[in-house]
């Protein structure tokens, strides 16, 4: 897989959310996000809608610059399923995405969040869709 710029997050709902990509390799890619009140949802809980962009926007990118350097495809999200565990209230959430699956017509990723103390709060399975340019 092609390097993926430092920050490749920096427009858009990703800048908005603040997506920060802190690793980036062959078999996963770390990235961040800061909580901070706009985030959370009435409860005091990192909304949900938070875990679908974290793992579509890394996960759209790692499949792009592999795809799109092999032969100018694009990527796009087909699928994002989540299922929350535990509650990120503070902090930062650490999000690690590698690909189960890299396909002519779609890549497979799962990945993990976990909170400061390394636990496991939420997982996704994200699957992208590759396409040909028109």
């Amino acid at each position: 897989m092609p390097e993926i710029p430092r920050q490749p997050f920096t427009q858009g709902f990703a800048k908005l959310i603040g997506i920060e990509l802190t690793e980036a390799g062959e078999d996963a890619i770390h990235a961040r996000v800061d909580v901070r009140p706009e985030l959370l949802q009435p409860a005091g809980l990192v909304d949900g809608g938070v875990y679908a962009t974290i793992a579509e926007d890394v996960c759209s990118a790692g499949t792009y610059m592999s795809v799109h350097a092999e032969r100018g495809a694009i990527a796009l999200g087909l699928s994002n399923q989540t299922s929350f565990l535990r509650p990120i209230t503070e902090g930062a959430i650490h999000a690690i995405a590698r690909p189960r699956h890299r396909g002519r017509t779609t890549w497979v990723w799962e990945v993990d969040f976990l909170d400061d103390d390394e636990r496991l709060c939420a997982l996704s399975r994200t699957t992208i869709a590759v396409r040909d340019p028109a």
